[in-house]
């Protein structure tokens, strides 16, 4: 808290003039001294020690303000970031959709049946993200964050997973036909229902996978899969999966 000091009236000019040791210095005294009297008036002004406390109440006043209309930016902040989204939907490339899609998600807005199809989302990260009935088929998705994801009865048709952390994902009646799955973390990840015609899933990290329910393997590369769990492949080629190193089979 600020402490006004009153000050001391100044001395009259002809009391300061005989203090004065050379006649030249007159000029800077008398300036001195004007301001010495504009101060202390301002000093011993109430309206001014009024005018500081409206000041600090203004600023309350600001604050709570402030934290009363979080409430209305964040809504705003939503608002905006899903009109990226919906603008840029049925088009290639990011457009802005990689930021929004994350930003919704690190505020826990749902994400269900999100239309990203086609779209350049590579790197992107969604933890915990709530992406059921969403549409991801054919978009770029290398190198991606969705572990812990519900993306049950999404459509991730032709949808490039290539590398992506995928842990723990609930893909249940999910459709993978022709995804690429090539090097991805599917540890602990629901395939139940799901159909995964035409996938690609060499070397994926298959370790704990729920798998039994699987609908569909027809034409699945599953070449090198890691940690599969004990009798995955025997029944994934006799579901007609394949076993082929090269991308073309």
């Amino acid at each position: 808290m600020q402490v006004r000091l009153h000050r001391k009236r100044p001395e009259p000019w002809s009391v300061r003039r005989q203090e004065l040791k050379h006649a030249w210095t007159a000029p800077l005294w008398a300036f001195e001294w004007f301001w010495e009297w504009i101060a202390y008036l301002l000093g011993n002004w109430s309206f001014l020690e009024v005018l500081e406390y409206l000041g600090r109440f203004g600023v309350l006043i600001a604050v709570v303000f402030y934290f009363a209309e979080s409430g209305n930016r964040l809504k705003q902040k939503h608002y905006q970031a899903w009109q990226v989204i919906n603008t840029a939907q049925g088009k290639g490339g990011n457009g802005g959709r990689i930021e929004a899609l994350q930003e919704l998600n690190a505020d826990g807005t749902p994400l269900v049946g999100v239309d990203v199809s086609g779209a350049f989302l590579q790197g992107i990260h969604l933890p915990g993200a709530r992406l059921s009935r969403s549409n991801f088929s054919a978009a770029d998705l290398r190198d991606s964050d969705l572990s812990s994801s519900h993306m049950s009865y999404a459509n991730l048709r032709s949808a490039n997973f290539r590398e992506s952390i995928l842990r723990n994902v609930d893909f249940e009646h999910a459709d993978f036909t022709d995804a690429d799955l090539a090097g991805a973390d599917l540890s602990g990840a629901d395939l139940s229902q799901t159909n995964l015609t035409g996938a690609d899933l060499r070397s994926a990290n298959l370790a704990n996978l729920k798998w039994r329910d699987i609908r569909d393997l027809k034409s699945a590369n599953v070449f090198g899969v890691k940690n599969a769990p004990e009798g995955f492949v025997a029944y994934a080629l006799k579901s007609d999966a394949i076993q082929t190193e090269s991308d073309n089979p």
